[in-house]
């Protein structure tokens, strides 16, 4: 993970390493937070029932839907420079980055997001991830930088390969 890093923080992006812990400490599974779980129950489904989604949220987290939807939220945050989601995003990556010695996310973070150009981070904020290009399974998806599309191009040393893992019916940046 750190030769990916590296590359990573020097272009500004750092979505991969975030060393996110919300308390001393921090750990490798974060909880779900009430902000996180109220927000698709705060903005009303406009012509879906009840029963409809339940089943294609199954069938999206069954193929990844839900790891791509998650990692562009986390790439929206980057690009917003939105400590707290971004943290909570990429909690198990940040663990093991801050067990590596970078440091714990609100303090590496903040610093990482100097580094974004402002192109980069407009770009960021629209980011979209081509499905066809990731491979899935029920718990773990890889995203290559390669599938993230945006307005500014983002090569494999800007962006690097995500790896989302999904825990406790979260999914999370885990590499």
């Amino acid at each position: 993970m750190s030769a990916r890093i590296l590359p990573f923080l020097a272009v500004g992006a750092a979505l991969l390493i975030p060393s996110c812990s919300g308390e001393s400490g921090g750990t490798a599974s974060p909880a779900p937070t009430s902000s996180s779980a109220a927000k698709p129950s705060a903005s009303p489904s406009p012509s879906t029932s009840a029963a409809p989604s339940s089943s294609a949220a199954a069938e999206s987290e069954a193929t990844g839907g839900d790891a791509v939807e998650r990692y562009e939220a986390f790439m929206h945050a980057a690009g917003r420079q939105d400590l707290a989601t971004v943290c909570e995003i990429a909690g198990p990556a940040a663990k093991q980055a801050e067990d590596e010695g970078m440091g714990p996310c609100e303090k590496t973070m903040p610093m990482a997001f100097q580094m974004i150009s402002p192109a980069q981070k407009k770009a960021l904020q629209t980011a979209t991830v081509d499905r066809s290009k990731i491979k899935d399974g029920p718990k773990k998806v890889e995203i290559p930088a390669r599938a993230v599309k945006a307005s500014v191009k983002f090569t494999d040393s800007d962006l690097g390969d995500a790896v989302m893992e999904n825990r406790g019916g979260k999914w999370y940046v885990v590499d």
